[in-house]
């Protein structure tokens, strides 16, 4: 078996590229980029670059691999995040070489064996199909060398990256300490001091209310926005894909070349020019989270200088995929502070609101004073229950941090948090007791969080240990691609 895989090794390292999951590890890449112009250099490891056109190139093909339109491997973050990824794998193989590492045959036998479209080449004899393994070889033009070289790079990565996130903890009594601190309960009592049982206390003036208006008149600001008008092109599943590009590319380019209206593009492709208005930075209020003009791309183009200015309609922008959307603002509304007559009701309500709140403070002031000088008080305090980090009932974040903080040396306790725009809440914590009967589904969840939580962190110092071991410098940063349309 072995004698055969190493005779056609070359096919195997390809279909593993293909048929596992495709590393961003691309071969014959690097044998050039030595020789290009420094510009193109982004990030040096162990002294060797990784390339813009590396990175251009690995985007393309990872693109292809995941059956996406072209254009998102033109966009930043996918760019970006093909950068991350040959660095990662840069700095593993960087680990690899420096460590010596090594697999045996059996293991690379086996590795390849678990390959569906390699077994596929066993005749129903056992005998292993040459003839269809050169063919699938001479297809993709790599040899034996490079395959053994490749499928054992991975494997060595596999190795490393395993051993590395299999760490456990180094004191297996710190997963025990954790869940207990989480099971811990305490008996609580609430004592919340609500704005809104002070409002009928408030009775602003007229001049009060003008002063705030005047003090505040970034709070009553309308924002601008847009009249919009726009047009959607969408695929038909009946539709030859061939057809549909070519559609795209005339809706593409007619949206373009004739800006100054989507008329010839709607008559052209028989589309209705659809219209929105009151569009904002944030996209339009009241719609469905999938119509076209929620894409943050439709957005950033219409308030782009010569969408937002001058009216031109914005490049075509593929907001899914088979789906095309081109636009234009019709109607632009600059940014106003509305007059005090138009929004004196919620002038009114504010001030009401934030005097309330302030009455709400010193009486919870007052109270927890008392509290603190006679421990003993309990009127006002709601009924006791028990909470833990597990169970917290309503208590969340602060509420429940601060609550749960309090030392046990000496109660009661008290602790006050304060909600800003709704009040203070005082909790009362009278006693802490460890469950009598522990759920041990519950422990082995956090015991299995707690490891998990631990090998990242693990593997965070590993390749930040080889970070720095390689040596990697960043040479210039990834700009945005030139060939990028509508991003």
């Amino acid at each position: 078996m072995f004698d055969s895989v190493r005779k056609h090794q070359k096919i195997l390292q390809f279909a593993l590229m293909l048929f596992i999951v495709p590393s961003f590890a691309l071969f014959g890449i690097s044998s050039y980029s030595e020789f290009m112009d420094k510009e193109t250099d982004l990030v040096k490891v162990n002294g060797k670059p990784i390339t813009l056109q590396e990175v251009d190139m690995a985007a393309k093909r990872q693109a292809e691999r995941i059956g996406g339109n072209p254009q998102i491997a033109q966009s930043q973050p996918f760019r970006q995040a093909i950068l991350n990824e040959l660095l990662q794998q840069r700095i593993l193989g960087f680990a690899v070489n420096d460590l010596r590492l090594q697999v045996g045959k059996k293991e690379l036998v086996s590795s390849l064996q678990k390959i569906p479209q390699i077994r596929a080449l066993y005749r129903e004899d056992g005998t292993f199909d040459d003839a269809r393994f050169k063919q699938l070889l001479a297809n993709n033009g790599m040899n034996e060398e490079q395959f053994y070289a490749s499928q054992s790079f991975e494997l060595k990565i596999a190795q490393l990256v395993n051993s590395v996130a299999r760490t456990e903890l180094a004191n297996p009594k710190l997963s025990g300490i954790i869940s207990s601190l989480y099971d811990t309960e305490r008996q609580v009592q609430a004592l919340q001091f609500s704005a809104k049982d002070y409002v009928s206390k408030v009775n602003p003036s007229a001049d009060e209310l003008k002063a705030f208006y005047e003090a505040n008149a970034r709070l009553f600001e309308q924002p601008e926005y847009l009249d919009v008008e726009y047009l959607v092109l969408k695929a038909d599943p009946k539709e030859d894909p061939k057809v549909f590009s070519e559609k795209a590319d005339v809706f593409a380019n007619m949206t373009y070349d004739q800006s100054d209206s989507l008329k010839p593009a709607a008559d052209k492709l028989k589309l209705s020019i659809q219209t929105q208005k009151g569009v904002t930075r944030s996209g339009p209020a009241g719609v469905s989270k999938d119509h076209p003009l929620t894409n943050p791309k439709v957005i950033q183009a219409l308030f782009g200088e010569e969408a937002r200015n001058n009216k031109r309609n914005i490049e075509a922008v593929q907001i899914s995929p088979g789906v095309f959307v081109s636009a234009r603002v019709v109607t632009l509304h600059p940014a106003q502070t509305l007059p005090f007559a138009q929004v004196s009701s919620e002038v009114k309500r504010q001030v009401i609101q934030r005097a309330a709140e302030k009455l709400a403070v010193e009486a919870a002031n007052e109270k927890f004073s008392a509290l603190e000088n006679d421990p003993k008080i309990a009127s006002g305090f709601a009924s006791p229950i028990w909470i833990s980090r597990n169970k917290p009932g309503n208590l969340l974040g602060q509420s429940l941090d601060q609550v749960m903080n309090v030392s046990p040396d000496k109660l009661p306790a008290f602790v006050s948090v304060t909600n800003p725009g709704v009040g203070i809440t005082i909790y009362r914590i009278d006693q802490v007791r460890q469950p009598s009967n522990t759920d041990q589904k519950v422990l082995k969840a956090q015991a299995s969080q707690i490891q998990a939580l631990a090998a990242q962190a693990e593997f965070a110092g590993f390749m930040s240990y080889w970070r720095d071991s390689a040596n990697v410098k960043v040479i210039n940063p990834l700009k945005a691609s030139s060939a990028s349309s509508g991003s």
